[in-house]
């Protein structure tokens, strides 16, 4: 029991210490955004695994008077994840693309009748890197909202040696944000959904 409170209380430490890490980058660049929050309610909105780190603010930023639930791996990390982004009033719906997939499914179709947005990373949780997972085409098809794509750039960041190449923005870089407009798809089958997905991606990141 004792090394159980002792594991949650450094868990706890470790989860605050970097949301103030982020926080303060984040507070130290000029920040620039493009696009507005979308018109329809509720959307499923997307952006690769790699901008994980600095996406809680365009949603703290840009959100109001929305609420997000985002799609996050039943991993060790995904709690860390999902705890984070509490932080910025952000929900999550946990779940395994191999075990509970139906359940994470359902919980996101939920979300969407309940008026909630739902933020996918489409290639995560383990890739391929900017990969178009099933699961995100099939949530919009099946509830018949929008998608919109989000992205953004740092004029200088460090990047992991992870899967995803990960990004973490460095302190006084400039920070451009940008939603993509919404687009739907319906009539179109997976791999037509999914291409229009990807070039839904190229337009965002050519304007930024």
């Amino acid at each position: 029991m004792g090394r159980l409170f002792r594991a949650k209380f450094v868990n706890k430490i470790v989860e605050n210490l970097l949301v103030f890490i982020i926080k303060l980058i984040y507070l130290t660049c000029k920040k620039e955004f493009i696009g507005e929050a979308p018109k329809s309610k509720p959307v499923v909105a997307l952006f690769w695994h790699e901008k994980l780190a600095f996406m809680p603010f365009i949603f703290s930023s840009c959100w109001q008077g929305r609420n997000a639930n985002v799609m996050i791996s039943d991993h060790k990390d995904g709690q860390v994840i999902s705890d984070i982004i509490s932080h910025f009033g952000i929900g999550s719906i946990r779940g395994s693309s191999s075990k509970g997939a139906l359940k994470v499914f359902l919980s996101a179709i939920k979300s969407i009748h309940n008026g909630i947005d739902v933020v996918i990373t489409p290639d995560g949780p383990r890739g391929p890197r900017h990969s178009i997972s099933d699961g995100s085409v099939a949530v919009a098809q099946k509830t018949g909202v929008n998608l919109i794509v989000l992205s953004y750039t740092a004029s200088r960041f460090w990047q992991f040696n992870s899967w995803d190449k990960m990004i973490l923005p460095k302190p006084f870089c400039k920070l451009t944000y940008c939603i993509g407009n919404e687009f739907g798809l319906e009539g179109l089958d997976m791999q037509e959904a999914k291409a229009l997905i990807a070039k839904k991606f190229n337009e965002v990141d050519n304007i930024i």
